[in-house]
């Protein structure tokens, strides 16, 4: 009986032990994201205001993987132009995934980080016919330059849209 019951313990202490190992074995530590991390500097409200229009762009953090960012051009009181864009990392790849209105059947179109430093982050995508290269330059804590690249009538061109921190 006695050899029995000390079995009966050990398969008891052993299970505990085996089960208690795993549980201390979860990793509870927080995902880092890296790369939407490369573009915390966007941010925040950002605007360029001319006498014709003003233009701006408003980012948040979504979430621990993604920013979600708006874009506008108003024209007097008039909104002419306006875009949802994401900024969203998935399996240590960021994606700018941006949805136009009136456009593309206002379906998402999606571009990749080709290149990402302290000062720049650009997304491309090949296959999208203008833009299908997108970049933006950080030029100082309060000014950034987004600039877009494609093909417009058989010609490759380039707009830019410098914008300054509003908030």
């Amino acid at each position: 009986m006695k050899i029995k019951t000390s079995f009966y313990v050990l398969i008891f202490c052993i299970s505990a032990f085996s089960c208690k190992k795993e549980q201390n074995s979860v990793d509870t530590t927080p995902k880092k994201y890296a790369q939407l991390e490369k573009a915390n500097w966007f941010l925040g409200n950002w605007e360029n205001v001319t006498e014709e229009m003003t233009f701006k762009e408003i980012w948040k953090q979504e979430n621990d993987s993604a920013f979600v960012g708006e874009s506008f051009v108003t024209v007097k009181k008039d909104t002419v132009f306006y875009e949802k864009v994401y900024l969203k990392e998935r399996n240590d790849s960021l994606f700018y995934i941006v949805s136009v209105k009136e456009q593309n059947k206002e379906q998402p179109v999606s571009f990749y980080l080709t290149t990402a430093t302290d000062n720049q982050v650009v997304f491309e995508n090949p296959k999208h016919d203008f833009p299908n290269k997108i970049a933006y330059n950080k030029i100082g804590n309060d000014s950034i330059l987004a600039t877009i690249y494609g093909i417009k009538k058989g010609k490759e061109v380039s707009e830019n849209f410098p914008m300054k921190k509003s908030k």
